[in-house]
């Protein structure tokens, strides 16, 4: 694949993934050799210097940042984020998350039918929810509540949601369905 077109592939990988990323991930997602995804990486960073995000690398990830010089406009939204309502969409992505966690990003993205990057995000910011490494695939992760959450909801357990069996199933059948049409 073409160095340029390459990059703009990994740019699209990465803004669709919404946390940084292995390198090695990168590798298997764009099937080329490691030396030109870092080639590919060394000129998306150049191009996204002037623009609102730049590429950061630590170690052996890569990802997606706002540009350091929005910092106080970013922090003002980011607190008025926290500050406000959870919307439709963060209850949904919550309960999903109640009634069936712990569940990686895409259970959760199937269930919902569409992508939940932000609101995973905004939601792991309030500290509702965590992340924690998934025993199935090493390179992703399971979304679970945090201690926290059932007293943030009045709970003294999740189990205490209304209609937690009822609703864990309803979630549990679905899944099954999922997988039954994926080896299908």
């Amino acid at each position: 694949m073409h160095t340029e077109k390459l990059e703009q592939l990994i740019e699209a990988i990465l803004f669709y993934h919404g946390e940084p990323m292995k390198i090695k991930a990168l590798v298997e997602a764009t099937k080329s050799s490691e030396k030109n995804v870092i080639d590919a990486l060394e000129i998306l960073k150049t191009s996204l210097a002037s623009r609102g995000i730049h590429l950061v690398h630590e170690g052996e990830f890569v990802g997606l940042a706002t540009a350091p010089e929005f910092k106080e406009q970013i922090e003002t939204l980011r607190r008025e984020e926290l500050e406000g309502p959870l919307g439709k969409a963060g209850l949904e992505t919550l309960a999903v998350i109640i009634y069936h966690g712990p569940l990686s990003r895409a259970e959760i993205e199937y269930i919902r039918g569409v992508n939940s990057s932000s609101i995973l995000r905004s939601l792991s910011m309030r500290g509702l929810i965590e992340k924690v490494d998934n025993p199935k695939d090493k390179r992703s992760y399971l979304y679970r509540g945090t201690p926290e959450l059932p007293a943030s909801l009045g709970l003294t357990s999740l189990n205490e949601a209304p209609d937690f069996e009822k609703v864990k199933e309803e979630i549990q059948n679905l899944l099954e369905e999922k997988e039954a049409e994926e080896h299908d």
